[in-house]
């Protein structure tokens, strides 16, 4: 699969799994060091195409025919931020958005939540879609996480491949779901630093040995 058709593949999986609808939402893989391609702006799951992929320069140079999605700043920003980062998915995920628009972050409610990297899931500060200013407040949300909610708006992953990104916006998404239920009941029991800690460093071996329990 070229990384063209590993684009369609994520939007239209996305798509299939209810966490965008119509045209909303993004897609994005890194190109060599200073370039990305990008799902094309106002495109449904049913229309893209490999051949409608853009081309663009991390700074916004053209490299292809196509208008790139609105929020190209916003991969851009996350591609020259971590070198390590090689997909990035944003969608409009129903539970992120929920959480999103209270302009709430995930607390260690479960212990999943490290599984992003830290004790929580931040929410970004709300800015207008597709400026530079969403870019960067996404952007330092990610620091250290590997998914954040963007406040009043939704929320973007990213990986060291497309799969680990769409497999982290997937289980966000259930994460999200989750916290929204428990809030009905009330505020919920939050682990502390020290177990949530002891969670993160059982991530970092898990699948690769065993564990007991």
């Amino acid at each position: 699969m070229t990384p063209r058709e590993r684009i369609v593949d994520a939007y239209v999986r996305l798509d299939s799994e209810g966490l965008n609808r119509g045209s909303t939402g993004n897609v994005s893989l890194r190109s060599g060091a200073d370039g990305m391609l990008i799902s094309p702006t106002g495109i449904d799951a049913a229309r893209i195409t490999a051949e409608g992929i853009v081309e663009m320069g991390l700074d916004g140079t053209e490299r292809s025919t196509g208008i790139p999605s609105s929020e190209w700043q916003m991969h851009a920003e996350i591609y020259q931020r971590f070198p390590e980062t090689m997909a990035v998915v944003h969608t409009h995920a129903d539970a992120c958005v929920a959480l999103s628009c209270q302009r709430r972050g995930i607390p260690a409610f479960h212990y999943m939540v490290a599984g992003y990297g830290g004790h929580d899931i931040r929410c970004a500060p709300y800015a207008t879609f597709g400026t530079l200013h969403l870019a960067t407040s996404a952007a330092d949300a990610l620091e250290g996480r590997s998914a954040c909610l963007l406040a009043n708006h939704g929320m973007i992953s990213r990986g060291s491949d497309m799969a680990a990104a769409v497999a982290t916006a997937i289980k966000l998404e259930t994460l999200a779901r989750h916290y929204w239920m428990t809030l009905q009941l009330g505020e919920p029991v939050l682990l502390d630093d020290a177990e949530m800690q002891r969670v993160r460093s059982r991530y970092q071996g898990y699948g690769r040995t065993r564990t007991q329990g």
